[in-house]
């Protein structure tokens, strides 16, 4: 077994945290093909997006990388984990105060995240959580969860769901199956967004849904159940 630094085995650690379906042991491999082995901070460092991209597609089984169902924002992200030039907390945003009543009307939504205000993340392998208290008009930064612990639990998706089950909403780039089930039954519903976004664009986007919520929302909302009824009837 090939021994690493502490620095180079964290680089490909968060490297792998961002690849979904790539896991650490998948990863050193790929490396060791497109850089040679031993690795070294120098091998790292000349790993390319192009170089992650087919070393990935030829361990999916495409042979040109063009259909693996990792998104280039993450690929890019995972390289500059190897180079390291990324350390996972760089803009991060600030925690905003907050109590039980701030914001009259409001839910609790969380993002997933792998570097800075980033929606980026997907359900299984997002670096971190950012929890947010929304309203109608408002919204405040009112936690970071990390999920670092999260791998060594014996139900990973479980785990996850735990540590938001504060939520009402979620919005992740993607989460499979299993996870989603276990996320619903946690009482949190579960939105997919693809594209890299910045959670604060997304959130704004999402506040026009105030206006009309659906049912789960307005339930959420503390809305009572004639006005809920109210709104499936004009749906």
């Amino acid at each position: 077994m090939e021994q690493l630094s502490r620095d180079l085995a964290l680089r490909i650690a968060l490297a792998s945290r961002v690849l979904p379906g790539v896991d650490v042991a998948t990863l050193i491999g790929i490396l060791h093909e497109k850089a040679g082995s031993p690795l070294t901070d120098e091998k790292l460092k000349s790993i390319t997006v192009t170089n992650l991209k087919t070393g990935i597609g030829s361990h999916d089984g495409e042979e040109d990388g063009e259909d693996i169902d990792i998104g280039l924002a993450n690929i890019k992200l995972a390289v500059r984990y190897l180079w390291g030039e990324e350390d996972g907390d760089e803009g991060l945003p600030e925690i905003m105060p907050y109590k039980d009543g701030d914001l009259p009307e409001s839910i609790r939504v969380a993002i997933a995240s792998n570097s800075g205000a980033l929606l980026n993340g997907h359900f299984g392998s997002c670096i971190r959580f950012l929890v947010y208290q929304l309203s109608r008009d408002d919204m405040r930064l009112v936690d970071i969860r990390s999920t670092v612990d999260a791998d060594t639990a014996d139900d990973k998706n479980l785990f996850r769901a735990e540590l938001i089950k504060d939520c009402h909403v979620l919005f992740v780039q993607s989460i499979g199956g299993p996870a989603a089930a276990k996320v619903i039954r946690a009482d949190i519903y579960p939105i997919k967004i693809p594209d890299v976004i910045e959670a604060t664009d997304q959130l704004r986007e999402f506040q026009k849904v105030f206006d009309a919520p659906p049912p789960w929302m307005a339930k959420a909302l503390g809305k009572s159940a004639e006005e809920r009824k109210r709104f499936v009837a004009q749906e």
